[in-house]
């Protein structure tokens, strides 16, 4: 029964740096591995090997195949024209078309050079665990082997708040255009027999918006890598200094209504807001700083690695993460696994993953963000204790050893079910 598994593990995209996606596929397969298991990650861009950092890379009993795209979105040379000879492959030519229509083809066209790789190498798993890619070329895998997907939460939130965000009809059209992929993920995630997903927010939402049974589910948190993640008890805290990781300018975000929240407390006592990441140029969020004209108490680190974002966490006296809504809440996990007291919203799965060891307050309010900090400010007792039960909680709830255990059972139910 203990016997090890080989196990595919499919990842359309994996930054190992940022968004949830790419670090839970670093760390998972990690996590497995570890416990004794055969794992292979079969990846899109960017490679998960970036920067050749020890820290950054697959652990040695894991294999890593990087599949070639045309990888489109890649910052260095976004949306660039293909060659003639990349658009003679067909796969190729569906996804540039695609992308030149405005569309977000990349989790089926991966789909489609999975389903090909494996038919050219003649590959057998005991298991293949897709990374919220549910494209029909994974669908098509689970007519030959046991087949889950990981889906970390419904992307129809993200679709809602990206047309209600705006009053432009051609950005909706837009919206619209961009998740147009949502249709296929829903008619595949039906057909699987099970679905792993991250926390109990994201198991109730994701069936509702994609009409499953809740029983078809298995709720696994995730969890968080305290090796980049810890406190840092020689670095001195600075009164008033505030960090937040949420940099997008993406409305699911909330970092509008935390700007609204900083101009709020501005008037009450000085603060510094330090965002880890880069505000879009001339984007939403700059525009706003400039609005409120509070651009000389925000500081934008831009990207930076994992030991200066431990300063950066050593330094602040607390944490935000304003999001409207999240599938799991690394954010909320990170800095608390660094000691550092955390104000969040209600939004999705966050309150699951702070439990009582975090100030709450609603998403998508200003002045209920601007109340929870100058309290936390104004009180260094409350900000110890949360501080200290934040990093408890972490230490006890969330390792990734955890996770991994768990993964296994559910894809042991999975294998004897298909069988």
């Amino acid at each position: 029964m203990n016997s090890s598994l080989k196990i595919g593990l499919i990842s359309y995209r994996s930054n190992p740096h940022c968004g949830g996606q790419g670090v839970y596929i670093r760390h998972l397969s990690h996590a497995l591995a570890d416990l004794g298991h055969n794992v292979e990650v079969i990846a899109g861009p960017p490679d998960p090997l970036l920067n050749n950092q020890p820290n950054n890379r697959l652990n040695n009993n894991v294999t890593l195949t990087m599949l070639k795209t045309l990888d489109l979105y890649n910052p260095e040379n976004l949306f660039r024209t293909p060659t003639l000879n990349e658009l003679a492959d067909p796969i190729n030519l569906i996804e540039w078309l695609d992308v030149s229509t405005m569309g977000y083809p990349e989790p089926m066209t991966f789909g489609m050079r999975v389903k090909k790789h494996l038919k050219e190498t003649k590959k057998k798993y005991d298991i293949i665990h897709d990374n919220q890619g549910l494209s029909y070329g994974i669908l098509s895998l689970a007519k030959k082997m046991p087949v889950t997907a990981t889906i970390h939460h419904p992307m129809m939130v993200d679709r809602r708040l990206a047309i209600q965000s705006t009053k432009s009809f051609l950005k909706k059209v837009k919206a619209l255009r961009w998740y147009s992929f949502i249709s296929m993920q829903k008619k595949v995630a039906k057909k699987l027999s099970c679905i792993i997903t991250v926390s109990e927010s994201s198991k109730k939402d994701i069936a509702k918006e994609f009409n499953i049974p809740e029983s078809k589910f298995k709720t696994i948190p995730i969890g968080i890598n305290t090796n980049n993640f810890y406190p840092m008890e020689t670095i001195k805290k600075q009164p008033g200094r505030i960090i937040v990781t949420n940099s997008a300018d993406t409305p699911l975000k909330g970092l509008y209504h935390l700007l609204f929240a900083i101009k709020g407390v501005l008037k009450t006592r000085p603060v510094k807001l330090v965002v880890i990441g880069s505000p879009k140029k001339n984007g939403g969020i700059e525009n706003l700083i400039k609005k409120l004209e509070i651009g000389q108490h925000i500081k934008f680190t831009g990207r930076i690695d994992h030991e200066q974002f431990v300063k950066e966490y050593a330094k602040a006296s607390l944490a935000v993460v304003p999001s409207l809504y999240e599938g799991f809440g690394l954010p909320v996990g990170e800095a608390m696994a660094c000691r550092v007291p955390v104000i969040c919203t209600t939004g999705g799965a966050l309150p699951e993953v702070a439990g009582d060891a975090a100030k709450l307050v609603p998403p998508a309010n200003a002045k209920a963000l601007e109340k929870a900090i100058l309290e936390l400010l104004d009180d260094p007792s409350q900000r110890e204790a949360l501080a200290q039960k934040g990093y408890q909680r972490v230490l006890k709830e969330f390792t990734w050893e955890k996770t991994a255990i768990r993964t296994v059972e559910a894809y042991r139910e999975i294998i004897n079910d298909y069988h």
